[in-house]
């Protein structure tokens, strides 16, 4: 278990139901979240760029997506002046830190759906 750093808690439990982890697995277990945050490892890309990688995701499911994102930290939203508007989603620090388990989450899906009972 983790100490807490905020001092709110003695420690962090995901089995808690009162702890702020549970918003977190609730945010990144979710497949457009995952999906997200795995299309941009790639580096900072562009929201109809985004939407065109993720198959069957809608604008406003996607702007949603982005948006939690950034709000929690995952995620930088630059606006470059032009005409029209240029907007770039790129991942901050703490993003690319989850990369890996949801990388490895998503190659384990792809290996093994074949063998789940849906």
């Amino acid at each position: 278990m983790m100490r807490c750093e905020s001092g709110e808690h003695d420690h962090h439990d995901v089995y808690s139901a009162l702890c702020p982890c549970r918003d977190v697995l609730d945010l990144l277990a979710n497949k457009w979240s995952a999906l997200v945050i795995g299309a941009l490892e790639a580096g900072p890309q562009r929201f109809g760029a985004l939407q065109r990688h993720l198959q069957g995701v809608s604008p406003k499911v996607l702007t949603q997506t982005l948006r939690r994102l950034e709000d929690a930290g995952f995620l930088d939203r630059t606006i470059y002046p032009a005409v029209p508007l240029h907007v770039e989603y790129a991942l901050t620090s703490l993003g690319q830190s989850v990369t890996v388990p949801l990388a490895l989450l998503r190659t384990w899906v792809e290996q093994h759906v074949d063998q789940i009972k849906l």
